[in-house]
């Protein structure tokens, strides 16, 4: 039997605000039904014949989207000025929170998840957080518990982690930041996983041809829109979120015209086959807009993978018994795919020889309090924007 969707993390399909995009330009939600998807995306079939052709489309998708969200030319890059403090050393890996200046008075929070002891030659990953919404601040975003599980797990596996805050949510939210921020914030969101890519690769020991992303819902938006736009991105996992008839229901998916440009109209299958050849696991479940991936989605995607001679490096983890979540068998499968293509595992025990379940037990869940990170002891620095505002960057 399914289980029912978690209300909480499909709020987001209720949030279709436009702030005045023309609509017929945007597509929202639950924009077809999945027969009318499998047709859209055999005519997009027909226009990529060959490689040739894809590598065309690809440029074309990869540009379209950064013309929707309002990145191109892509900004420049000004200091990050990292804050890191409050540090904690658990049972294997280390947490710090960390503030990043993405832009100019645009600040990003975040926690940075490490293996313990010095390390030479570390796998870097992000995982980005979907729409779950807590009243009380406490569970949101990074902050909940499936996320600590995930980042702890991985930088026990050998990574470091950053999980890092939508618009809107955690430490963003106690500053007084909307997640619903006018037509800026899927461009904004898209510029913070790529300056947190930035953030992660300037860390020492990081192997930067070692570099993952995963999330789930919205975060698997993310996790997708950051691969197909960086190519520092060398494995993603996607979780419930990459579908050809669901567009993303929140202003952060789709809010902005990414997918309908002049010279082409695309969708979220065709933007996530854009981590090609790069290894890609699509997780799927029976419970979401996801449950036709292992008929729908993953042939074409696999097809594209094909076009490289690499179809083995994309695979379809289907959960049909499950709802929309990042839960704990979906986390299996992650940490299998990206321990053989991060090389991870160091010094990490399977639960035995017979469960091939990576040990999640000793991961110690910290408070919203001690994840914070602009506090009394470290304020918000002066020449914050103003919540809300325009963020303007330099070109």
């Amino acid at each position: 039997m399914l289980r029912p969707l978690i209300p909480i993390l499909c709020a987001a399909s209720l949030n279709l605000a436009t702030h005045g995009q023309d609509k017929s330009l945007l597509r929202q939600g639950g924009y077809f039904k999945p027969d009318a998807a499998r047709l859209e995306l055999n005519r997009i079939t027909s226009k990529v014949p060959d490689l040739a052709a894809w590598t065309k489309r690809r440029a074309q998708v990869r540009a379209g989207i950064l013309e929707g969200a309002g990145l191109y030319p892509l900004p420049k890059k000004t200091p990050l000025n990292p804050l890191r403090h409050s540090k904690r050393v658990h049972d294997g890996y280390s947490v710090e929170n960390v503030a990043l200046e993405t832009a100019p008075g645009f600040f990003l929070c975040g926690n940075l998840y490490l293996p313990s002891g010095k390390q030479k030659n570390m796998a870097a990953v992000l995982c980005p957080h979907g729409h779950a919404r807590d009243p009380a601040y406490t569970k949101e975003g990074r902050l909940r518990p499936e996320m600590q599980y995930r980042c702890a797990t991985l930088a026990r596996m050998g990574a470091a982690v950053f999980s890092y805050d939508m618009i809107g949510y955690s430490d963003s939210r106690k500053l007084g930041w909307n997640h619903n921020h006018g037509k800026q914030v899927l461009g904004l969101q898209c510029w913070n996983s790529i300056r947190a890519l930035d953030f992660i690769l300037s860390l020492p020991g990081i192997d930067s041809s070692r570099v993952g992303v995963t999330g789930a819902s919205g975060g698997g938006t993310q996790t997708f829109l950051l691969t197909a736009l960086d190519d520092r991105v060398t494995v993603s996992a996607p979780c419930v979120m990459v579908s050809a008839h669901f567009f993303g229901g929140c202003a952060c998916e789709s809010g902005v015209p990414i997918h309908v440009r002049p010279s082409h109209i695309t969708n979220n299958t065709e933007i996530a086959a854009l981590c090609a050849p790069r290894p890609m696991l699509l997780i799927s479940c029976g419970g979401d807009w996801t449950s036709h991936t292992p008929q729908v989605e993953f042939p074409f995607v696999r097809r594209i993978y094909g076009m490289y001679g690499l179809s083995n490096l994309v695979k379809n983890a289907h959960f049909p018994d499950e709802g929309h979540d990042y839960g704990a068998s979906k986390r299996q499968a992650m940490y299998r795919f990206f321990e053989k293509h991060l090389k991870l595992s160091r010094g990490v025990q399977w639960k035995s020889k017979e469960d091939t379940a990576m040990d999640e037990s000793t991961v110690l869940l910290e408070s919203h309090q001690i994840l914070q990170v602009f506090t009394e002891k470290h304020p918000v620095p002066p020449h914050a924007l103003k919540p809300n505002s325009p963020v303007i960057f330099s070109r």
